[in-house]
Protein backbone atom coordinates (compact mmCIF):
# COMPACT_ATOMS: atom_id res chain seq x y z
CA UNK A 1 0.00 0.00 0.00
CA UNK A 2 1.37 3.41 -0.95
CA UNK A 3 0.33 6.70 0.57
CA UNK A 4 1.18 10.15 -0.72
CA UNK A 5 0.53 13.18 1.46
CA UNK A 6 0.30 16.72 0.15
CA UNK A 7 -0.96 20.16 1.10
CA UNK A 8 1.48 21.29 3.74
CA UNK A 9 2.78 24.82 3.91
CA UNK A 10 3.18 27.90 6.02
CA UNK A 11 0.33 29.82 7.56
CA UNK A 12 -0.20 32.39 10.30
CA UNK A 13 -1.88 31.49 13.54
CA UNK A 14 -5.64 31.37 13.13
CA UNK A 15 -5.37 30.31 9.51
CA UNK A 16 -6.37 27.09 7.77
CA UNK A 17 -4.75 24.38 5.71
CA UNK A 18 -6.05 21.23 4.08
CA UNK A 19 -3.90 18.13 3.81
CA UNK A 20 -4.70 15.31 1.43
CA UNK A 21 -3.48 11.72 1.34
CA UNK A 22 -3.82 9.58 -1.77
CA UNK A 23 -3.99 5.86 -0.98
CA UNK A 24 -3.22 3.12 -3.50
CA UNK A 25 -5.84 0.79 -2.03
CA UNK A 26 -9.53 1.16 -1.33
CA UNK A 27 -9.88 3.47 1.67
CA UNK A 28 -13.30 1.94 2.38
CA UNK A 29 -11.57 -1.28 3.47
CA UNK A 30 -8.91 0.28 5.68
CA UNK A 31 -8.37 2.27 8.82
CA UNK A 32 -6.67 5.55 7.94
CA UNK A 33 -5.15 8.21 10.12
CA UNK A 34 -3.08 11.33 10.41
CA UNK A 35 -0.17 11.64 12.81
CA UNK A 36 2.31 14.46 13.34
CA UNK A 37 5.80 14.88 14.66
CA UNK A 38 7.18 18.16 15.92
CA UNK A 39 10.94 18.77 16.16
CA UNK A 40 12.38 16.93 19.13
CA UNK A 41 9.11 15.21 19.95
CA UNK A 42 7.61 11.80 19.39
CA UNK A 43 5.11 11.13 16.66
CA UNK A 44 1.60 11.77 17.97
CA UNK A 45 -1.88 10.84 16.90
CA UNK A 46 -4.06 13.51 15.29
CA UNK A 47 -7.17 11.91 13.77
CA UNK A 48 -8.39 8.63 12.31
CA UNK A 49 -11.12 6.72 10.54
CA UNK A 50 -11.59 3.25 11.98
CA UNK A 51 -12.15 0.68 9.24
CA UNK A 52 -15.11 1.05 6.92
CA UNK A 53 -17.67 2.09 9.52
CA UNK A 54 -16.86 5.75 9.29
CA UNK A 55 -16.29 6.31 13.00
CA UNK A 56 -13.76 9.07 13.56
CA UNK A 57 -11.36 9.71 16.40
CA UNK A 58 -9.44 12.85 17.31
CA UNK A 59 -6.70 13.90 19.67
CA UNK A 60 -8.00 16.23 22.36
CA UNK A 61 -5.58 18.91 21.18
CA UNK A 62 -7.23 19.18 17.77
CA UNK A 63 -10.85 18.33 18.53
CA UNK A 64 -13.17 21.04 17.24
CA UNK A 65 -10.48 22.52 14.99
CA UNK A 66 -9.49 19.65 12.69
CA UNK A 67 -11.76 17.45 10.60
CA UNK A 68 -10.78 14.18 8.94
CA UNK A 69 -12.72 13.14 5.88
CA UNK A 70 -12.35 10.58 3.16
CA UNK A 71 -13.52 10.10 -0.40
CA UNK A 72 -13.81 6.37 -1.02
CA UNK A 73 -14.39 6.93 -4.74
CA UNK A 74 -11.03 8.67 -5.04
CA UNK A 75 -9.28 6.75 -2.24
CA UNK A 76 -8.19 9.92 -0.51
CA UNK A 77 -8.18 10.95 3.14
CA UNK A 78 -8.10 14.66 3.94
CA UNK A 79 -7.39 16.64 7.07
CA UNK A 80 -8.99 20.08 7.25
CA UNK A 81 -7.14 22.16 9.82
CA UNK A 82 -8.74 25.36 11.07
CA UNK A 83 -7.77 27.84 13.79
CA UNK A 84 -4.18 26.72 13.52
CA UNK A 85 -1.83 27.40 16.40
CA UNK A 86 1.98 27.59 16.48
CA UNK A 87 1.98 24.35 18.46
CA UNK A 88 0.42 22.62 15.44
CA UNK A 89 3.74 23.07 13.63
CA UNK A 90 4.98 19.60 12.68
CA UNK A 91 5.55 17.15 9.89
CA UNK A 92 2.21 15.48 9.24
CA UNK A 93 2.02 11.85 8.13
CA UNK A 94 -0.86 9.80 6.81
CA UNK A 95 -1.07 6.16 7.78
CA UNK A 96 -3.23 3.15 6.96
CA UNK A 97 -3.82 -0.38 8.10
CA UNK A 98 -6.01 -3.26 7.01
CA UNK A 99 -6.33 -5.05 10.35
CA UNK A 100 -6.16 -2.37 13.01
CA UNK A 101 -7.98 -3.07 16.25
CA UNK A 102 -9.93 -0.28 17.91
CA UNK A 103 -7.81 -0.19 21.03
CA UNK A 104 -4.79 0.80 18.91
CA UNK A 105 -6.40 3.46 16.74
CA UNK A 106 -4.30 6.19 18.41
CA UNK A 107 -1.04 4.23 18.35
CA UNK A 108 1.47 4.79 15.56
CA UNK A 109 2.70 1.22 15.95
CA UNK A 110 -0.75 -0.03 15.02
CA UNK A 111 -0.42 1.14 11.40
CA UNK A 112 1.57 -0.83 8.85
CA UNK A 113 1.60 1.65 5.98
CA UNK A 114 2.93 5.20 6.01
CA UNK A 115 3.36 8.03 3.59
CA UNK A 116 6.13 10.56 3.50
CA UNK A 117 5.39 13.54 5.66
CA UNK A 118 4.30 17.01 4.70
CA UNK A 119 5.48 20.01 6.70
CA UNK A 120 3.03 22.39 8.32
CA UNK A 121 4.45 25.58 9.82
CA UNK A 122 2.25 27.92 11.83
CA UNK A 123 3.73 31.28 12.75
CA UNK A 124 2.52 33.50 15.57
Amino acid sequence: VQLQASGGGSVQAGGSLRLSCAVSRRTSSMSTAWFRQAPGKEREFVAAFFRSGGNTYYADSVKGRFTISRDNAKNTVDLQMNSLKPEDTAVYYCAADTSLILSRVREADGYDFWGHGTLVTVSS
